[in-house]
């Protein structure tokens, strides 16, 4: 049984045009929204035009293990991009790349189908009728701002649609868009 003192963690699949913070802003709504569980902040971020997971917890330790990078706690991305990325651009990624405010880390990269069972986006993503899409899956350990959408643009592929599927050992795993569930690691541990 979780107690109000014991450390918590939330696993959230945060929708397209919701912020990482509980107050809305403008067009994009707050996590407030979906989450009434006092006391727990959110450990890292995830911007209001990307998708996925997002943690939350009410101990500042793990907050700080999830979100510095000297940690390093691997972040998975799947990612729909313009065009078909070749083996060359997915090298490129892999061996990290020249962004500008300084090279990236060398990242996991590979060609991937549509994420089975994937939701519809809304609003949804917007199609040229002559260039194909597709989908990759990027990993990374470190969290610049945009640095996903700035690695897939400096190998000639933008990205269409971000959805973030695991931050270290947590994962989505089948959680629908704006649920949210208390994690099965912690969970577990009490």
């Amino acid at each position: 049984m979780v107690t109000a003192s014991a450390p918590r963690l939330i696993c959230f699949n945060k929708p397209y045009g919701v912020l990482s913070q509980f107050t809305a802003e403008g067009r994009w709504r707050g996590l407030k929204d979906f989450i009434d569980v006092p006391g727990v902040y959110v450990a890292g971020r995830l911007d209001a035009d990307s998708e996925g997971l997002l943690l939350l917890t009410n101990d500042g330790q793990l907050q700080a293990r999830i979100s510095d990078p000297r940690h390093k706690m691997e972040k998975t991305y799947w990612v729909q991009v313009e065009g078909v990325p070749d083996e060359a651009a997915l090298s490129r990624l892999r061996e990290g790349l020249q962004l500008n405010d300084g090279p990236t880390r060398p990242a996991r990269a590979r060609s991937m189908p549509e994420p089975a069972a994937l939701w519809p986006r809304d609003p949804p993503v917007r199609f040229r009728q002559h260039i194909p899409t597709s989908w990759i899956e990027l990993a990374i350990a470190e969290g610049r701002n945009r640095q996903v959408r700035r690695m897939t643009a400096a190998v000639g592929h933008p990205t269409l649609r971000l959805i973030r599927a695991a931050i270290g050992p947590y994962a989505l795993d089948g959680l629908a868009p704006g649920a949210w569930r208390w994690s099965a690691a912690e969970a577990s541990d009490r």
